[in-house]
């Protein structure tokens, strides 16, 4: 049975969310479950789950915890006890597989990125984002947030860890590997896309060049890379069009009804449109890059995300992704050395 730390501190709605997506995961899963946080807390909120009596649920006590509006930098260097903090020390000692955290995004970075360290080959992490698409089937996004700004290099070393996390995580047999750029043509693009075209090329992944805004959604390619900077802008993008999108259904569902025509019909297609693009059922975003599993959910998520972001740290874990990045990485360099 695979362990996975959360940081039962870390989003909006601490530790409620937190607390109620352990239980559903160590119900539903096989996982133990280790809540890192203040323990009086951390207990309280859990008393109000009777179901979770017998469940491999532990409690990792935790004397501070890193809010949103604290500094990154700062509270890393100053709040050694922070549930983030020892979660990641969990990991990165053998007690835990992975670590979950919906807190503070720089914190967290920061954090696994000093306690785990880097693997080999890989210059910058990068967030990796599931985003829904018309025929069905996931792509991932990256990177979404992690580097503000991104070298030729880094975005080469986005596409080997996107299509190894594509292909263990998705099923994806031969992931089809995009750059998004403003147009399919290869000469256009700005500097960084120029550049990084001919090295995404060489590598020994399914590369079908460029991509533009509207093939995120299309379907059209499994993983799409970006910097960090244009991956977060397109994220948050996304969310607000879902919001507007649902929004508007919902008020049309509810002129439906009042008018009982097709109402049973209309929300069954509204429920099912909504699971599609709910972010809450890809769980969250994986660090790629460091040592050990780091799932970083949203700010504001809820029980069914983290959930499903233990779930995606197990799968993880079990698909011992990071040992095939540094594999690949290493085979991507050895045949680099031998062209040259």
């Amino acid at each position: 049975m695979l362990t996975i730390a959360v940081d039962a501190m870390g989003g909006d709605y601490a530790p409620k969310s937190e607390v109620e997506g352990a239980v559903r995961a160590a119900s539903e899963y096989p996982v133990r479950v280790i809540l890192v946080g203040p323990e009086d807390i951390v207990r309280r909120e859990l008393q109000n789950h009777p179901d979770a009596d017998g469940l491999p649920i532990d409690v990792h006590h935790a004397s501070e915890f890193i809010t949103m509006e604290d500094s990154a930098a700062k509270a890393v260097r100053t709040k050694k006890d922070s549930s983030i903090k020892v979660a990641s020390r969990l990991m990165r000692d053998g007690d835990a597989r992975g670590v979950v955290s919906a807190g503070n995004t720089g914190a967290v970075m920061a954090t696994a990125k000093i306690t785990q360290g880097m693997i080999r080959g890989v210059t910058r992490p990068a967030l990796a984002s599931a985003f829904p698409t018309v025929k069905g089937t996931p792509v991932v996004v990256l990177d979404v947030g992690a580097n503000v700004d991104s070298r030729p290099e880094m975005l080469a070393q986005f596409a080997v860890m996107g299509e190894v996390y594509s292909r263990i995580i998705f099923h994806n047999r031969r992931p089809r590997v995009g750059l998004l750029s403003i147009g399919e043509e290869e000469h256009k693009g700005n500097d960084l896309t120029r550049a990084a075209q001919p090295l995404i090329k060489a590598l020994p992944i399914n590369f079908i060049g460029n991509v533009e805004g509207r093939d995120v959604f299309t379907g059209d390619a499994d993983v799409i890379v970006c910097d960090g900077f244009i991956g977060n802008v397109t994220l948050k993008v996304s969310e607000g069009l879902v919001e507007l999108i649902t929004g508007m259904l919902r008020e049309s569902l509810e002129a439906t009804v009042r008018r009982k025509l097709g109402a049973v019909l209309s929300r069954d297609a509204f429920r099912e449109l909504k699971k599609r693009v709910d972010y809450s059922e890809y769980g969250g975003a994986p660090l790629l890059g460091v040592k050990g599993v780091n799932i970083i959910c949203h700010g504001r998520s809820n029980a069914n995300a983290i959930k499903n972001a233990i779930r995606v740290a197990a799968e993880f874990a079990q698909g011992r992704v990071n040992e095939k990045i540094e594999d690949e990485l290493e085979q991507s360099a050895a045949s680099k050395a031998v062209a040259t």
